[in-house]
Parts: C-alpha cells; structure tokens; sequence
C-alpha cells in the first residue's frame, strides 16, 4: 500500500528517548513529565487520548502497520498533551492522500484551539511549498517560507516543528529547512491539522523542555543520593557549550591548529586521498573529511588497495556488503593527527585499527554499515572482527569527539593491549532504528525472500519458534557491545588500561558501557536508554526462548551496563540510565573468585526502571545500583589517589535533553568553523557559523 513509508514501527520509543522511567511494553501511550515526552504509533489499533476538535479521524490498518487517518475534506484537527506545555519539539510522519486542490497540512504546536496555534505546513500550491505559520485568535499568517520544494501525494514526509521560546524552526526528513521568530503564543499542546486535504499521520514524537516556570523537575519518587560535591567537580558550572578535551586524553594535541594551506594540511575525498595521507612516514597533520567515503574493499579502487589499507574478514550475509566488501584501515606507529569533517560525514563498510599511535583526534565523523546477519556462529557474532575503531599496541592519547556510531557486527569502539590517555565524549552510540529501509531491515528482507539459505533465521520463523517478520527486526536492531576495554583475560597489560567516557549517549546498547578489564575508566554524564531493548525483549515469550536454546542458537536481549573485572576500578557518576536490566556488574568469570571481580561505584545517578525511579549511588542500602554478582570491593584508582586532571560534571536531570538537543551528542551537530575542530580547548563557548535565514513572506 505504502511502498515508500517510512514507518519506524517500533522505534519511537528509541528516538525519543524519555527522561524519566517509562514501562514499554505497549506502544501508542503517551507519556508526559518534567522534561516533557510523547510517542505514539498507533500500534494498538487506537488513538489514545487523542481528542478530535473537528473532522472524520480513525486509525487504519494498512500493510505496514496502523496509521492515523482524517478522511473527510473538510477541517480536521485531532490534538494531544498539556495547554501547559511551552518548549518542545513534535514531530510526525505526514502521508498526504490527497490534497483536494491547492491546500494544507499541519503539524501544530502551542495549540489552546482552532484559532491559536502554531504550524509547520506542507502546502501544494505554484510547486508545493514549506511553512511556518500561525493563527492567533483565528487570524493565520505565514512567518516563513520555503517555495518550489516538490511535494507529492502517497509519499511520507518526516516533519517536525521545534518551538524554543520566540523562536520556531521546521525540519522535514530531518533536515533544518525553515526558521522564525514570534512571540504572539507561549504554550499549548500538540496538534494533527488538516486544511481540506485527507492524510495519515504516524509516529509521533513529542520531546522537550519542563513547562513555563518549572526550572527543574526531579525524577518520579527519588531516593535522595549524596549530595556533597565530588571531588574535583565543579557542581555551579555547566558545560553544555564546553567541549573542552579533558579526562585521561588530557593533553593530546592532535595535529594541531594549521591553517589549510599548510602543506601538512590534506583535503580527503575519495579512499586514494584517504591511504595516501596514512601512508608509513606521512608528514599530514591535519586529515579534514570532505565527503561521505565509501571504503569497501570491492568498492575502492586499486590504487587504495595497499597498505594502510587492507581486506577485513569476508562478508557472509548482507546483500550490500555482498557487494562493497568491508576494508581495514591501520593507523599505525603514527603520531600528532586530527581527522575531522567539517559536516559530519559518514565513513561505511571499514574499521580502523590504531596501533602503536599517539596523539590522535577523531572529531565529527560517522561510522556505518558494519554489521550483518551472524548465521555462522548462531547468532554469537564471534567469526567477524568487525570493529569501527579498535585502540591497541600500548598506543597512547587518543580523542574520539562528537562521532556517531551505527550498529556493528562487532564492538564499537575498543581499547586493548595496554592502550591509554582515551577519551570518548560528546559521541552517540546507538542501534538500528528499525525504519522499512534501515540496515537491518535490508538483511531481514533478503533472508526472508531466501529463508533456505539462513537455517538459523528460516527456524526463527517457523512454527517451531513463530516469531514474525517484525520481531526479528526489532530484536535484532539493538547493538550487541559498545567497548570493551582490555581484550585478553588477566593480560599483563591491562592494568595501564585508561578510558574516560562523558557526556555520551547509548541507544539501545546491550552490553560493555563499558566492559573493564584492570586499569581505569571514568564514567559521567552519558545516558544509557534501553528503553527500545526492555520492548523488544518482550516479543520472546518463555516459548520461543526455550524453542531457540533447544537449537543452539542465540537470539535474546540483554541489558548490561558498566561492568569492571579483573580489578578494575570504574567510576560512573551524575549519569541518566533508563530501563537498564543490569546496571551496574563487577564480574563476568566465576563471582566467587575474587580475581575476576572488579572495583566499581555509582555516584549520583538516576535509573529508571519499569516506572520507579532511583537516585543515588550503589553504595546506599537496598541502591538497585549495588555491583552484582560478585561480593562488592572497595572502590579505589588504580595507580593513583585522585584522577589526575580536573572535570565538569552536570547535574543528571536534564542530560537526555542536552545529549538529543541541537548542540548535543554526535557527528554533524555543531556547526563550527573548521578552526574550531582543529582546537583542544574552548574560551567559553566555541563560536559558531551564522546560517543563513530562509526568505520568507
């Protein structure tokens, strides 16, 4: 019916991740709270506390799963939330049946009626036109527009109308396209409008701020944590726009800050240019990322078909990397590098492995397409090595920043071999986003047209186990392990291990965040939302699990945390973790041997767990934060007393909305001048590049 939807079926709870403990078992209910959140994918086959103002809406079943339809040609306008709610973003797929001539639909926010509201349009006249409008006391004015932007009927458009105080902005399949300025409303709910034209509406997202005067909603029935000061905290500061390299990368220079003449400055745009500036003695500095790459090794040419390149172990299930083939790029015994890209480019179908290396910065770059289907170890995902970024060989000073990184076959970031001085910061971690064309989706599709070649997925689907389509996708879109910090078991190197993670996001992450073996890692102000993974787990029923185990395969989900072994001292402090099954582990071996347990505290975090909410530390009695399995060891640095540099943590209650917001976690979020990638740190708030404001009328 609908072959282009772009029906995310199950991961809306995934994208809007909730700032307070929310139970996800069903889909379609909307959620409300200090920081303010709402999804709803019709799933149920209902449209829940949605009221209708005017018009004929249903919601229908189509072949994709349900929508929200207004059928009749007249004015439609079905509204949800709070009159009280004032910042925020609402964002809704928008299927237009039929536009009945030249007319409109809207997206609305601040709705108190029919006549007060404002709207992000998708209007069909002279060419199709977008717009922010907005009616007040029943007068509609258009405050921006965007003209000659084709819009199609039977085609779904992403859209979203963020309101920030006077200020108004509409993107449409996630790309900025118009802003405004407007005082004339201050708060109201969410609405679905329609302008004499018929449409679908689906996966509604609502996410933002605390209503008017609200300057700081605590967690659900809290359980009051520490509140003396960390030492070497500043608790009065904030560092939302300060992306200085601190933790134990302290000190890395990078390349350095060169001006792009510099003869040791390269431009990359194609893998040539890429081997070329990573070449054994290069004398580049500075690599800057001009373009997405596309680095398979039957996708590159053979001029980049040498060392430092290489061929990575051989693809077995999914149709696309069938045909690019996946690459290895080695960043070895190099020194004093920054890569970045100005836009956030994205690199597919490689990993990288830096060994034996100092003084490297990876900034504003994204790593994708890395992961298929695992049938020849029954879903252990052991036969493929592959890793976006692997740390080895005792290399030392390395910064990761502001990088995104999709789902892999493998880890996402490791660091092994005595590796130290890493720093992983202001990055999003995440799975797949279960969309009708995301990576996973793609495998799914292909095994399920070829079930006899997949015995493990064909046995899924059977009636041996029963699990639809649609369950596999959902299980299988969360990403199996984030970091594993120390590879080998009791290895004599891992005691010199030295990792900090801080304000990182984790999407749907099942295990290692991270996984610690000896040394040190510092932990604070990250999010770990398993929220999507706590409803996908619901789909395997006792039944299937045990029809699945009697097979020898492994399909689950599970939900592991920070974890230190072997020793290791891990500190996770003022951090945002929601439906987490294990938060907090300090031994993966034999809990009754105390050389595989590992050292390991919470301090000041806020956990969300299937509708109660805890805040506080692991140390506190009954803390669902206390380590397990393992009898808890006192916590204490390896090495030293005190870490030796000096750190910002926030107060956790509002990290999920800074880490999702405009200057948040992840690659292609800033948008800076390329000087300031180059930087380590910032006089207060990086300067930014002033865009361009659309024409409007």
């Amino acid at each position: 019916m609908k072959s282009n939807l772009m029906k995310k079926c199950a991961n809306v709870m995934l994208t809007s991740s909730l700032a307070l403990s929310l139970s996800l078992p069903l889909l379609g209910h909307a959620y409300a709270d200090g920081n303010l959140q709402v999804s709803d994918n019709f799933e149920q086959g209902e449209a829940q506390d949605w009221k209708v103002d005017s018009g004929n809406w249903s919601v229908v079943k189509g072949g994709d799963g349900f929508t929200y339809q207004q059928s009749g040609r007249s004015e439609g306008c079905s509204v949800k939330g709070d009159a009280s709610w004032t910042n925020y973003s609402v964002q809704a797929d928008v299927y237009v049946d039929d536009f009945n001539g030249s007319n409109r639909v809207y997206i609305a926010g601040r709705y108190t009626d029919a006549d007060n509201f404002y709207a992000a349009s998708l209007y069909n006249k002279k060419g199709g036109a977008l717009e922010i409008r907005k009616n007040v006391n029943g007068s509609m004015k258009t405050l921006a527009t965007k003209k000659n932007y084709k819009l199609d009927t039977h085609t779904w458009y992403r859209v979203k109308l963020e309101l920030s105080g006077s200020e108004i902005k509409m993107y449409v399949n996630d790309k900025l396209e118009l802003s405004a300025t407007d005082a004339s409303l201050t708060a109201g709910a969410i609405g679905l409008v329609t302008s004499k034209t018929t449409a679908q509406f689906d996966n509604v997202i609502v996410s933002g701020t605390s209503p008017e005067g609200d300057t700081g909603t605590s967690p659900v029935n809290p359980v009051p944590g520490k509140d003396q000061p960390t030492p070497g905290v500043n608790n009065n500061a904030t560092s939302k726009n300060n992306y200085n390299l601190t933790g134990f990368s302290y000190g890395n220079t990078g390349g350095g800050n060169i001006a792009e003449t510099d003869a040791n400055y390269k431009k990359v745009y194609n893998a040539v240019d890429l081997n070329e500036a990573l070449k054994k003695g290069t004398k580049v500095k500075v690599i800057e990322i001009m373009n997405n790459l596309d680095l398979g090794w039957n996708e590159i040419p053979s001029a980049a078909k040498v060392i430092p390149f290489g061929a990575n172990n051989p693809v077995q299930t999914h149709p696309v990397l069938k045909k690019t083939g996946v690459s290895k790029v080695y960043f070895e015994n190099l020194h004093g590098i920054t890569i970045f890209s100005a836009n956030g480019a994205k690199i597919k179908h490689a990993g990288f492995v830096i060994k034996n290396c100092s003084n490297l910065i990876f900034r504003n770059l994204e790593f994708d397409e890395l992961w298929e289907w695992d049938e020849a170890t029954k879903g252990n995902y052991d036969k493929n090595d592959w890793d976006y970024i692997t740390i080895e060989g005792t290399s030392s000073k390395v910064w990761i920043d502001h990088c995104t990184f999709n789902k892999a076959y493998d880890g996402l970031v490791d660091v092994k071999k005595g590796s130290n001085g890493v720093t992983i910061s202001w990055s999003l971690f995440k799975g797949d986003d279960r969309s009708s064309n995301s990576w996973v989706t793609q495998q799914i599709n292909a095994m399920e047209a070829h079930k006899s070649s997949y015995p493990m997925y064909a046995y899924l689907r059977s009636s041996a186990v029963g699990m639809s389509k649609e369950d596999i996708i959902d299980i299988a879109a969360g990403q199996k392990k984030a970091h594993l910090i120390g590879a080998t078991e009791m290895a004599g190197d891992n005691p010199d291990l030295e990792v900090t993670l801080h304000h990182n996001y984790y999407l749907d992450i099942q295990d290692r965040m991270p996984r610690l073996r000896g040394g040190n890692a510092h932990v604070y102000n990250i999010v770990m939302d398993d929220a999507g993974l706590a409803r996908a787990k619901t789909r395997i029923t006792p039944d299937m699990a045990k029809a699945i185990a009697a097979k020898g395969y492994h399909f689950d989900v599970v939900g592991n945390g920070a974890i230190s072994t072997e020793n290791g001292a891990v500190l996770l402090e003022k951090s945002y973790l929601i439906d987490v099954f294990s938060p907090i582990r300090n031994n993966q071996n034999d809990a009754k041997k105390a050389e595989y347990t590992g050292k390991i505290k919470a301090e000041d975090v806020i956990f969300s767990d299937k509708g109660t909410v805890f805040r506080g530390g692991s140390e506190e009695a009954n803390s669902p934060l206390a380590p397990y399995p393992a009898t808890a060891k006192d916590f204490s640095w390896n090495g030293f007393t005190k870490l030796p540099y000096s750190y910002t943590a926030e107060n956790p209650e509002n990290l999920v909305a800074q880490l999702q917001g405009k200057d948040g976690a992840g690659a292609g979020k800033l948008n800076w001048s390329k000087e300031n990638w180059l930087k380590t740190a910032y006089n207060g708030a990086a300067s930014k590049v002033v865009q361009a404001v659309e024409d409007s009328e």
